[in-house]
């Protein structure tokens, strides 16, 4: 079998790898999730049912201006992201903000950022749910179902 020359080898893995990589986020889908968004500081409000996507690889919750807007979250500063195609832009950061998942809550801040809601890997630790991709679903981690486990050490 002729060798390639390492350049063409280098290629052709990065090539394939990609779309390796590409057929298994195609394969695996995205997993959506229904949250309830509440403000602790304003009780009154019923809070918002919404469709948020669940993405291991993001970090925080990630809300449009318009589901901000609704929940009258309060800016708390101005916080610098790194985009997934790399690019760099400042976004509120708003809060606090009461997250709700099946039995499981948490309080924490938001980025306003997107057009969709985004569960980060933050909030979904702190609640102990678990992404299931088999199954195309988020749900609290069957370990412990009844009541979050978090470590502390």
């Amino acid at each position: 079998m002729q060798q390639l020359p390492e350049r063409l080898k280098q290629r052709w893995h990065s090539t394939l790898e990609s779309q390796l990589r590409f057929q298994e986020r195609t394969l695996m889908g995205l997993i959506y999730a229904s949250l309830r968004l509440l403000n602790p500081t304003h009780p009154e409000q019923q809070g918002l049912h919404v469709r948020a996507l669940a993405d291991s690889g993001a970090v925080h919750l990630c809300l449009p201006e318009h589901v901000a807007l609704q929940l009258q979250l309060r800016e708390l500063e101005r916080r610098e992201v790194v985009l997934a195609d790399g690019r760099r832009r400042s976004v509120p950061y708003m809060g606090p903000v009461e997250v709700r998942f099946a039995n499981r809550r948490c309080f924490t801040g938001a980025m306003v950022l997107g057009d969709e809601v985004l569960l980060g890997a933050i909030p979904m630790e702190d609640m102990d749910l678990v992404l299931q991709p088999q199954l195309q679903r988020l749900s609290v981690n069957p370990e412990n179902p009844n009541l979050p486990l978090s470590v502390a050490k």
